[in-house]
């Protein structure tokens, strides 16, 4: 029979490495915690892990139970902080997901105004997933995603809620600047500046790049949009970025945004939901602020 210990303890020894770092996470001492994993494989007549060296590796049962804790813990982690909050009085708990650098920046312009809208919702925002964005909301890691690039799933619900145009961002010397349009053979002699992610996820590569058969000089990554503005007005290479973010962060620099073809690249910034999740009251107060916010925006 499974139980809430043994997956904790699997899940635990996974993320730490070894036994004994899993016992001191879980406040239990190694030999009641072998103990255990010892007696449900006698139990089960399985084995979840066999030692290789100093290291545990799991076997086929054991990342099957591996997996099954990973998707459920974070399930009844969630629940009881929820009935943790109505038992102390708070509304509950949203959970935000940030899948892009842009999104994050998009989402201090609400943040103000959702807190003091619901001072009793526990608020947190989260970047870091064990897969991506639609995993952590499928296994409940998070209650909103925010990502310029939805998926069509049925246990989602998608909301574009900010509609925007990615621009290339040129030093306002550069010769692009002035003709106000790039076609992907523009960029073969440049450095093209990118955040840190696979050119999968750049719309600058799948939708402009790659059908045009034309890569960049050379690609290189910042951590930051204020690192790449700051690269490209200093004539380090260009970069591309929502036009919006450009206006307001690089008003100040000696740079331009042009046009990525003639008709542009458009995205939006969606918020995904749970479907069923429609009606949880603070839920629905993000997603109809967003809007509103989105109408107020020049």
């Amino acid at each position: 029979m499974l139980d809430r210990q043994l997956l904790a303890t699997l899940r635990e020894v996974d993320r730490l490495g070894s036994v004994t770092a899993a016992a001191n996470r879980l406040n239990v001492s190694q030999s009641a915690l072998s103990h255990m994993i010892r007696k449900f494989e006698e139990r089960t007549g399985i084995e979840i892990w066999m030692k290789k060296g100093r290291s545990l590796r799991f076997t086929q049962a054991g990342e099957h139970l591996l997996a099954l804790a990973q998707r459920v813990l974070p399930q009844i982690e969630h629940a009881e902080r929820v009935l943790g909050d109505f038992a102390s009085g708070r509304r509950g708990a949203l959970r935000v997901g940030v899948e892009c650098h842009p999104c994050q920046k998009w989402l201090m312009r609400m943040t103000a105004a959702y807190l003091a809208q619901w001072p009793d919702v526990d608020f947190d925002v989260r970047t870091a997933f064990r897969f991506d964005g639609v995993a952590a909301l499928l296994d409940n890691e998070i209650d909103l995603l925010i990502t310029p690039d939805p998926v069509d799933l049925p246990e989602i619900r998608f909301t574009p809620v900010f509609n925007y145009e990615l621009v290339l961002v040129v030093p306002d010397v550069h010769p692009l600047a002035a003709r106000g349009v790039a076609l992907p053979q523009d960029l073969l002699g440049e450095d093209l500046i990118a955040v840190p992610v696979s050119l999968e996820r750049l719309d600058v590569y799948t939708r402009f790049l790659v059908p045009a058969h034309c890569r960049p000089r050379r690609h290189r990554t910042a951590e930051t949009t204020d690192l790449m503005l700051q690269l490209v007005a200093a004539g380090r290479g260009v970069t591309v970025l929502p036009d919006w973010l450009v206006s307001e962060e690089g008003s100040d620099l000696p740079i331009r945004a042009v046009r990525l073809g003639p008709h542009g690249i458009s995205k939006s910034i969606n918020l995904g939901i749970r479907r069923g999740e429609e009606g949880v009251d603070y839920i629905a107060g993000f997603l109809a602020l967003a809007r509103l916010l989105a109408q107020a925006a020049p």
